[in-house]
């Protein structure tokens, strides 16, 4: 896989300005030509995502535990909510995290800082206080919301914009190596949490975050000047009237809110309220504050516009494929058999599925698309990871049936649901990447981003109310099957419109 060294930031100013062209031919590198840089991202990322998936994969089973047994005491729709509202509030995070990365910091700080908040907020969630669970959950979705719209522009600095099967390659492979970590951190996580004391699984997050800062601290000088400063960066008026626009927005926010829990009627239902208005409002006004900024050439214009059609089949994708730790894993729990020679696995350890299957199945992905190039346009890929969902969640419906009179099913339904999760998580996950950055306009790749990962925010807000909607401890077949077929028509959607979206996106 080859990327190009990256050109010095004076010529890549001109070259996006239009009147200078790049000279020369450019000499093409990558990650095993440059291990250092590379392998700063990729242990920063790895630790991150332990952090991050060792934390999920015991979110809702701590939340369900009887406040007796050490956990919240929340009922199944509570619980599920509260899930949702954090996967939301992780991807909303991401488009204040990628202005701040692409016009304030720089993506290079705005990754440490990122970094910094999420080990703060796995720190809170270790101390055994019921309390603390909370506010550690905002710090760990404002960090992770910072970290990664800049992590993926950061990575993508060191790939030509026109090199797009090289892109979608790279990303993938980074996509795969990362899933090492998620693969070891619902084991881990999960067995400390489990099987010892929530809190003390809670701590291991946080240890985990702590070695990937240590590492991208370390590693950092040898990137260059990439990613140091903002390609453009905002003027003091700019930085005080969001300051002030921001103030303005969280002040009645928190006394209404904290009013509400001084009160003792706060209810989890009224934060996703909240948190439902906010997925549906902050697409609308990102995109529209985008089109009307001039710096944007009219051939960028029909791209952002065009843009919006993917955004909304990836919130499809992320509201089922973030049930995969809501649903799946209540699945796991309750109709699942985990015996294993006389020993109960614990439902944590499931989630460990996704990203063993993503390892086996990502550089299969990456070879494909690398062989195909540019014949196999972005929402063919879309299409096809629509219908690996769509599968999984047929072979759910087909397990929910037979657990339908309280038999628990062989664990090889959910194992097989999570290897066609992976699937789609592969065709989705580092294309949606990747074509975003390729989409941007010059100097807005990180908020560009950030508008990928938003579409996470409104399926996550969605996939936590569908569930809190079905009113069952166990999802049904009736429930799975529903979700199918959302799949399949977006899939067959994205498979009519493919010519016009491509055509308009050049991707």
């Amino acid at each position: 896989m080859a990327a190009p060294i990256k050109p010095p930031a004076a010529d890549r100013r001109s070259r996006q300005a239009g009147s200078v062209p790049h000279p020369g031919p450019v000499r093409r590198t990558g990650p095993l030509h440059h291990p250092r840089w590379f392998t700063t991202l990729f242990l920063t990322d790895v630790w991150e995502r332990f952090s991050f998936y060792g934390m999920t994969a015991i979110l809702v089973l701590y939340a369900t535990e009887d406040s007796g047994s050490g956990g919240l005491g929340l009922s199944t729709g509570d619980a599920a909510v509260l899930y949702g509202a954090y996967m939301a509030a992780v991807f909303l995070a991401s488009v204040p995290g990628g202005w701040i990365g692409d016009r304030v910091l720089g993506t290079r700080r705005a990754v440490l800082h990122g970094g910094v908040l999420i080990a703060l907020g796995h720190t809170a969630m270790a101390v055994p206080v019921t309390g603390s669970v909370y506010p550690g959950l905002l710090l760990i979705a404002c960090g992770t919301g910072l970290l990664k719209p800049n992590m993926a522009g950061l990575l993508s600095a060191f790939y030509d914009r026109e090199d797009r099967a090289g892109r979608d390659a790279g990303f993938a492979v980074f996509y795969m190596s990362v899933q090492v970590s998620a693969l070891l951190a619902p084991i881990v996580v999960g067995a400390l949490g489990e099987g010892v004391n929530w809190h003390l699984g809670f701590g291991a997050a946080a240890l985990g975050m702590g070695a990937g800062l240590l590492q991208y601290v370390r590693g950092a000088r040898h990137f260059g000047d990439t990613g140091r400063a903002p390609e453009r960066s905002a003027t003091p008026a700019e930085r005080t009237r969001v300051l002030r626009i921001t103030l303005a927005a969280t002040a009645p926010v928190v006394l209404g809110y904290g009013t509400d829990a001084a009160l003792g009627t706060f209810r989890m239902p009224h934060l996703m309220a909240l948190i439902g208005l906010l997925c549906v409002a902050s697409p609308v006004i990102c995109f529209w504050r985008l089109l009307r900024t001039p710096l944007l050439t009219a051939a960028e214009r029909v791209r952002v516009r065009t843009y919006v059609w993917l955004f909304l089949a990836s919130a499809v994708f992320w509201a089922l494929f973030l049930q995969g730790g809501s649903a799946f894993s209540l699945f796991a729990k309750h109709a699942t058999d985990r015996e294993v020679f006389g020993r109960t696995v614990p439902a944590s350890w499931f989630q460990a599925a996704i990203p063993l299957f993503v390892l086996t199945l990502a550089p299969l992905f990456a070879w494909l698309w690398t062989r195909a190039g540019d014949r196999v346009p972005t929402a063919v890929k879309y299409a096809a990871g629509m219908a690996a969902v769509a599968a999984a969640y047929l072979v759910m419906a087909s397990a929910a049936a037979l657990a339908a009179g309280g038999t628990r099913v062989s664990p090889l339904w959910l194992l097989l649901a999570f290897a066609l999760l992976a699937a789609g998580e592969v065709s989705f996950g580092p294309v949606g990447m990747s074509a975003s950055t390729a989409i941007a306009p010059a100097t807005f790749v990180s908020q560009m981003v950030a508008l990928f990962w938003l579409s996470g925010a409104l399926g996550g807000g969605i996939g936590g109310n569908a569930l809190k909607l079905s009113g069952d401890r166990v999802p049904g077949p009736g429930y799975f099957l529903a979700l199918a077929s959302a799949a399949l028509v977006t899939g067959t959607a994205l498979l009519l419109g493919r010519r016009s979206l491509t055509r308009r996106l050049g991707v």
